[in-house]
C-alpha cells in the first residue's frame, strides 16, 4: 500500500494545502487538496473518494474534480455519510455554485454518491473499508482501510480527544491523525474537536494500553503558521513514547 500526502495542513498557501491523501493512486481520503497537485492523467485514475465530514477544507476540490472528469467523460464514486452527500447537494454541486454533476450527463452521471453506514465494513475497489465515528464539532468518521495484501491504515479525519472506543475497533500499521495546534491551544482544541501534541500523547497512550502496541503515526491538519512549535512538541511526544510520530508534508509518501 502506498500513501501519498497531497495536502497536510488546515490552511492553504503556496507551500501548504488542505488535507487529502491518495492510496495506491486510486482511492482518495478527503478532497481539500486533491486536484491542485495531481495531474489530469492521475485524476482520471481515481476510482473513489472517501470524505470524513462536510467542512469546506475537506470537500473543497470535489467540484473541480467533477468538472475535470466531466470534460473527459469519466465518473467518480464519492463515499461518505448521508449528511455529507446532502451538503454537496445543497452547497457545492447545487446547480448554482457548480453544475449538478451527480445528475449530468443524465445517462451516466459524473459523480455517483454512495452513502456509507458507520461501523459496517464495505468492499470498495478491493479494499476493506470501515467508517468509524470520531469526535469533532460536526458528525465525522475516520476510515480504516485494509488493502488486498492485508496492509492497514486508519485515518482519523478531524477529531478531538476521547478515542478509546475508536481504538477498540481498529488495528492499523499506520495511524494518520490530526494535530491542529500547539499545546498552548489545548483548551481551545478540546472545545473545537481537535488535537494538540499533548492531547495526542494521551490518546496514543490509551491506544498502547488497549492494543499492546503503537503503530507508525503521521500527523496532518497542522496549522502551517505554527508548524515549528507543533513539530517540536510532536518530537517530544515521540521521544516520551519511544515511537515513530512525525508530521506529514505535501508530497510525502509512505509505503507499507
Amino acid at each position: 500500500m502506498n500513501i501519498h500526502f497531497l495536502g497536510a495542513h488546515n490552511l492553504e498557501s503556496q507551500g501548504s494545502r488542505f488535507v487529502s491523501l491518495l492510496i495506491d493512486n486510486i482511492l482518495a481520503l478527503d478532497a481539500g487538496g486533491l486536484t491542485a497537485d495531481l495531474p489530469l492523467s492521475e485524476q482520471l485514475r481515481l476510482k473513489a473518494v472517501l470524505l470524513t465530514h462536510h467542512h469546506y477544507d475537506h470537500i473543497r476540490d470535489i467540484p473541480a474534480l467533477a468538472m475535470n472528469l466531466f470534460l473527459q467523460d469519466a465518473t467518480i464514486d464519492i463515499y461518505s455519510t448521508q449528511a455529507v452527500g446532502d451538503a454537496l447537494d445543497s452547497y457545492l454541486l447545487n446547480g448554482q455554485l457548480y453544475p449538478r454533476f451527480q445528475e449530468v450527463p443524465e445517462e451516466r452521471p459524473t459523480v455517483r454518491f454512495r452513502a456509507i453506514e458507520p461501523l459496517k465494513s464495505e468492499n470498495i475497489e478491493g479494499y476493506n473499508i470501515l467508517a468509524v465515528p470520531v469526535k469533532h464539532s460536526v458528525a465525522t468518521v475516520g476510515y480504516q482501510i485494509t488493502a488486498p495484501d492485508g496492509k492497514t491504515i486508519f485515518y482519523t479525519g478531524d477529531t478531538g480527544a476521547g478515542l478509546a472506543t475508536v481504538w477498540e475497533l481498529v488495528s492499523p500499521e499506520l495511524l494518520v491523525v490530526e494535530v491542529t495546534s500547539p499545546n498552548k491551544y489545548s483548551e481551545w482544541a478540546a472545545n473545537a474537536g481537535h488535537l494538540t501534541p499533548c492531547l495526542l500523547e494521551q490518546e496514543l497512550m490509551s491506544f498502547q494500553k488497549l492494543k499492546g502496541y503503537l503503530p507508525q503515526v503521521v500527523t496532518v491538519h497542522m496549522n502551517p503558521m505554527l508548524i515549528e512549535e507543533i513539530s517540536a512538541e510532536i518530537a517530544s511526544v515521540a521521544k516520551v513514547l519511544g515511537a515513530s510520530v512525525t508530521p506529514a508534508a505535501e508530497g510525502m509518501q509512505i509505503r507499507l
